[in-house]
């Protein structure tokens, strides 16, 4: 019983770490203490340490023997990289996805982009920018594509909301305008625009991201470019 309740345990622990992490409740740099964060779950530091090594395979977490484990902080040279890659890696997994994607798929897309558009919330755009890409690939096979790709959000989340933060209300219609294109070609069924508007769409953030290199900063708050 402990061998199939252990492997539960320590996806759960890993899965809320992972959300804390991505609603920016545990940012870049910050110690992951295995104790405390057993005492807060009513776990054993068993599963809390499988856990631990779950998101380290993720990217999210970085373990360091004998000293213990922090939320990953990525410099501007990685970031970058991880955005040339994601340019280069999601118009190939949009293009598997398209020609799989029916006719509902086509309006749940819509759909999510109108919630888009009359969000002001940060962190609900965050979500629904997510869910709205991701939905653009989900007409192809689960892979390690898909693995690959999915670690790349992930570890470039933080980073991801400041630029959001740093675009503000006023730039937003370029995003929801690149979204429309985005999506105008999905439905159409154009492999090579759509290819086209999404790489142009991933490399607009890694460009705006290389002007602002205060947001690679230790304990830098993406909260704070409000206003």
């Amino acid at each position: 019983m402990d061998e199939v309740v252990a492997p539960v345990a320590s996806q759960r622990i890993a899965d809320h770490v992972r959300g804390q992490i991505l609603a920016g409740a545990l940012p870049p740099g910050t110690r992951i203490r295995q104790d405390d964060l057993a005492a807060e779950l009513g776990a054993s530091r068993l599963p809390v340490r499988e856990a631990l090594r779950i998101l380290q395979t993720g990217g999210l977490v970085t373990l360091e023997a004998n000293r213990g484990a922090w939320v990953t902080q990525l410099d501007q040279d990685d970031c970058e990289l991880s955005y040339e890659i994601r340019e280069r890696l999601e118009p190939l997994l949009l293009r598997r996805s398209m020609a799989h994607l029916r006719a509902a798929d086509h309006a749940a897309l819509e759909a999510t982009q109108d919630e888009i558009e009359a969000c002001t919330d940060v962190e609900e755009f965050l979500v629904l920018d997510r869910r709205l890409h991701w939905a653009t690939y989900a007409g192809a096979e689960r892979s390690e594509l898909q693995a690959i790709i999915g670690r790349l959000w992930d570890t470039t989340h933080h980073y991801r909301r400041a630029f959001t933060y740093l675009a503000g209300a006023e730039r937003r219609w370029i995003i929801n305008a690149e979204h429309r294109l985005l999506l105008q070609a999905v439905r159409d069924g154009d492999t090579v625009e759509a290819e086209q508007v999404l790489t142009m769409h991933i490399r607009r953030t890694r460009v705006e991201l290389r002007q602002h290199p205060e947001v690679f900063a230790p304990g830098f708050d993406a909260s704070g470019l409000a206003g």
